[in-house]
């Protein structure tokens, strides 16, 4: 019943930046924490950035803070992520998730509801 639509992947040079959207319908989206996940081949899925449901809070793993800035726009049930200074090991399938879980959740497993992914690909 819910469903979560990524958009705004695509090919980008080291250094470069993208923006990712979710789109989202179904549920009350301004009740969900709303989380980004990416997943290389060959490797484990790996939490990204968290904003909370109120909006006042965020977190990033280490490897992308300072860089990625995720934000929501509750009137169009949208969830961003800004990517600056893109680097070869960003790329990957990104996934949007949302959950009701309290808190800000890291782990996959604490979401119920997941887009199909887009992809970033950041050339050398």
């Amino acid at each position: 019943q819910v469903q979560l639509v990524e958009s705004g992947g695509g090919v980008v040079q080291t250094g470069g930046s993208l923006r990712l959207s979710c789109a989202a319908s179904g549920g009350t989206f301004s009740r969900y924490n709303m989380g980004w996940f990416r997943q290389a081949p060959g490797k484990e899925r790996e939490f990204v950035a968290v904003i909370h449901w109120t909006g006042d809070s965020t977190d990033y793993t280490d490897s992308v803070k300072g860089r990625f800035t995720i934000s929501r726009d509750n009137a169009k049930n949208t969830v961003y992520l800004q990517m600056n200074s893109l680097k070869p090991e960003d790329t990957a399938a990104y996934y949007c998730a949302a959950g009701e879980i309290r808190g800000l959740p890291r782990l996959y497993r604490q979401y119920n509801y997941w887009g199909q992914g887009t992809q970033v690909t950041v050339s050398s």
